[in-house]
């Protein structure tokens, strides 16, 4: 049975490092999450599944203490996000759909900002060395992120976000445009970071690599959650039909 200590707290399959209670965003009119209710333990990797404009992207957000909420409540490590921000962004590990990476900047200098900005202890250059070998990208390790392609810049995202072992791993769209060898890296760091204690939360539209990434999938559809089952029951002709019914707006 997983039973680590981090920061000083014993972590068991039990430990909740992510609640999320009632959650609702608003842009304007548009209620962009509706509601949503979620729960991630220690060493357990979740799904968030859903079209478009599902809510995926903007829930991953306010976890990751990247937009306010309007409504709910939302804790990572027990801390409340809306309280005190900062506190539950140094556990997070956060990879953005989209953008996140400073174009005139290198791997290599992504990587020793993070250093210092997480103040991690002399050594990291080792595990930079390694993540980007294992995703392919050690020899662009001294080239500027502006002219790396969209899988690429995927990939550094997820390096990014992983790097300093942080207790909560949000990634978001990991997979989109990624190739064979950076899907494959991508679900070995998931599997590594659940035994190392992490809660994980992949959102995607891509139900095969999620199946194969969590053990647990929620469904979002216009904002609300409409179906929750385990990542299993969603594999194969069968699981996609069901996920198919969920999305045209069938309860599970």
């Amino acid at each position: 049975m997983l039973r680590l200590v981090r920061d000083g707290v014993t972590l068991t399959p039990m430990t909740a490092l992510v609640e999320v209670r009632d959650l609702q965003v608003a842009f304007g009119r548009v209620r962009a999450v509706d509601g949503v209710d979620l729960t991630v333990t220690a060493g357990a990797a979740v799904g968030l599944l859903g079209r478009n404009g599902a809510g995926k992207s903007t829930t991953l957000r306010v976890m990751a203490g990247a937009l306010p909420a309007a409504g709910g409540r939302v804790s990572i490590g027990g801390i409340d996000v809306a309280d005190d921000p900062f506190a539950a962004r140094a556990m997070v590990g956060y990879c953005p759909d989209v953008g996140g990476l400073i174009p005139r900047a290198t791997p290599w200098e992504h990587l020793e900002l993070a250093a210092r900005l997480r103040r991690l202890p002399d050594g990291w250059q080792d595990r930079a060395r390694d993540l980007l070998e294992r995703f392919d990208l050690g020899g662009e390790a001294d080239r500027v992120t502006a002219g790396f392609s969209h899988g690429m810049s995927r990939r550094m995202s997820v390096i990014l976000a992983a790097f300093h072992g942080p207790a909560v791993l949000l990634l978001d769209e990991p997979f989109d445009g990624v190739d064979p060898l950076g899907v494959d890296a991508t679900l070995d760091l998931v599997a590594e970071a659940q035994v190392a204690g992490a809660a994980v939360v992949i959102s995607s539209h891509l139900l095969p690599l999620v199946v194969r990434a969590t053990g647990q999938v929620v469904v979002l559809r216009q904002g609300r959650v409409v179906g929750a089952a385990p990542s299993a029951e969603l594999g194969g002709d069968v699981g996609s039909d069901r996920y198919r019914a969920l999305l045209a707006g069938a309860r599970s």
